[in-house]
């Protein structure tokens, strides 16, 4: 039995926000739990092959130090995994965060002890602490999903997850090789599989929307101009929906003729800048005819770029909005299936059923495999708060709350379980908002309460159902005036089998977000209960 420790705070997580958060609240007493072996979060699990961030670099940072955004070099317009690990590392030692992070070492149940107003937190490794507050920078994406078929101990190859790719790489020549899955992850996995591997299956449940990433090595004279405006590019990026100084439009489809919208399309898919596609128009996401001419656009795009029309036509997405997924970016994806070495299998009309001694077996057919990897995504923005057992007050499970859909008040605090404070929780702008400024500025939010509850001699912070229903109206409220319900995607649980709850992402755009959090606090902590 492991002695009982006492803190201020505990942060769940030493990813990004994790690790601002360990910065900014190291006047306290905190100790930083993380599962891994290494900081990093999502860029520590995801080193498989061709992993890269679809942010441009010069934005995907820190913004708390001036110094680290001057002195920092990104060698490329989209950082690869090993610099974005290597960065944050950076990070950790500048800092000197390491002292408070217990590594390899996750949360593995949580109980609030309500007469003390204590969280007690207990950890796999059998730390026990007692602490006032649970900051959980958890991840949105940070709970592995992998497929529920049966026979995976009969299958005597490989099964690797993209989320736990083998640190030291894994060697592929001569090995068959299948890949489950072309959202994000796969698409960015796929030409590298194919170019190390004797031959790559391709299981594709559902077609993605890809555009090309742009990536190039970073040109001075661009890095130059961003650091000496950084302050006002900083404070540009959060009076934008997304965070990001994407251009946007603001005159719709229906206004350019027919040659106008192909020249502006064709122009965003070469602009060398992600994302730019979605912003052609200002009426892509509400507009469902100004979203067919964009989804038409990239399926011509995929027909001229793959050379068998048959494999073309299963590659073209037909069934969802472009945008109502995620939109992905990709390095030659589509280029891939033009090698001979390679093939795509429908997993849609012909599901798969079971691994097998050799492989994998659909409906339809058997392959024999030596290594099959697994993109098949996560339980994304609350599966890993639901894989800790949490337990508030009356001994409420966190899962039995959540049982039919995440709720919580601003995205911030969930009824019944005072004092944890959740940063990128369901409900908050998460993948629709860049993510790393967007942690920042949530962890400097989550600071601003402690020490205000702190300063006015409140020992606990909650929330009430009734305010969790005014969020969840405002969320579904927004998400309803977009085509985003047209499509099943993490954003509303509908990759998990089983998994119940709406829509999960907050879609009103960032500068509202802020506004609405920022007016709670300020009108005397509108919807918390603070006793």
């Amino acid at each position: 039995m492991s002695d009982i420790e006492t803190a201020d705070i505990v942060i769940i997580g030493a990813g990004f926000s994790g690790l601002y958060a360990l910065h900014k609240l190291r006047d306290h007493d905190v100790i930083c739990f993380e599962a891994g072996a290494g900081v990093g979060g999502t860029w520590y699990w995801n080193r498989y092959p061709g992993a890269r961030v679809d942010i441009p670099s010069m934005e995907y940072s820190y913004s708390f130090d001036d110094d680290l955004q001057q002195e920092w070099r990104w060698p490329e317009m989209f950082s690869a995994q090993p610099e974005l690990e290597r960065y944050v590392n950076h990070v950790a030692d500048r800092f000197a965060l390491r002292d408070r992070i217990r590594l390899s070492n996750g949360v593995e149940r949580m109980r609030f002890d309500e007469t003390a107003n204590r969280w007690h937190v207990h950890t796999v490794k059998g730390d026990h602490v007692v602490c006032k507050y649970v900051v959980a920078a958890t991840g949105a994406l940070s709970a592995p999903n992998s497929p529920p078929w049966p026979g995976r101990e009969r299958f005597q190859g490989e099964i690797l997850h993209t989320a736990a790719w083998p640190t030291d790489g894994i060697d592929l020549t001569g090995k068959r090789v299948g890949l489950i899955g072309t959202g994000s992850t796969g698409i960015q996995l796929a030409p590298l599989l194919a170019e190390q591997a004797e031959h790559l299956t391709i299981f594709q449940r559902t077609p993605a929307f890809s555009m090309p990433s742009g990536n190039r090595p970073m040109d001075p004279e661009h890095e130059r101009e961003w650091k000496e405006n950084y302050p006002e590019r900083r404070q540009k990026m959060l009076q934008s929906p997304g965070v990001s100084l994407l251009e946007r439009s603001s005159v719709a489809c229906s206004e350019y003729s027919e040659e106008e919208r192909q020249q502006l399309l064709e122009e965003a898919w070469t602009s060398q800048s992600a994302f730019q596609l979605l912003l052609t128009f200002s009426d892509i996401m509400t507009n469902k005819e100004a979203n067919d001419v964009v989804c038409e656009f990239v399926r011509g795009k995929i027909r001229s770029i793959v050379k068998d029309p048959a494999t073309a036509d299963l590659l073209c997405p037909k069934t969802y909005p472009i945008g109502a997924k995620r939109l992905c970016i990709d390095n030659g994806y589509f280029e891939t299936f033009n090698r001979d070495n390679v093939a795509l299998v429908d997993a849609k009309s012909a599901p798969i059923v079971e691994f097998t001694e050799t492989g994998l077996r659909t409906t339809e057919a058997d392959y024999d495999l030596d290594i099959v990897v697994t993109a098949t995504g996560f339980d994304a923005i609350t599966g890993a708060m639901t894989r800790i057992d949490i337990e508030g007050i009356d001994g409420r499970k966190l899962t039995d709350k959540w049982a039919d859909g995440p709720t919580a008040w601003l995205g911030l605090v969930v009824a019944g379980f005072p004092n944890l404070l959740m940063i990128h929780g369901p409900l908050t702008p998460g993948a629709q908002a860049q993510m790393l400024m967007v942690g920042e500025w949530q962890v400097n939010l989550v600071a601003d309460i402690i020490a205000s509850l702190e300063r006015d001699g409140y020992s606990r912070i909650d929330t009430t159902e009734e305010a969790e229903g005014w969020w969840a109206e405002e969320v579904d409220m927004l998400s309803r005036n977009t085509l985003h319900s047209l499509a099943d995607s993490w954003y509303n649980a509908k990759n998990i089998e089983g998994k119940r709850g709406g829509f999960m992402i907050y879609v009103g755009g960032f500068p509202r977000f802020a506004q609405l959090n920022e007016e709670a606090i300020g009108n005397d902590f509108k919807g918390f209960v603070r006793s």
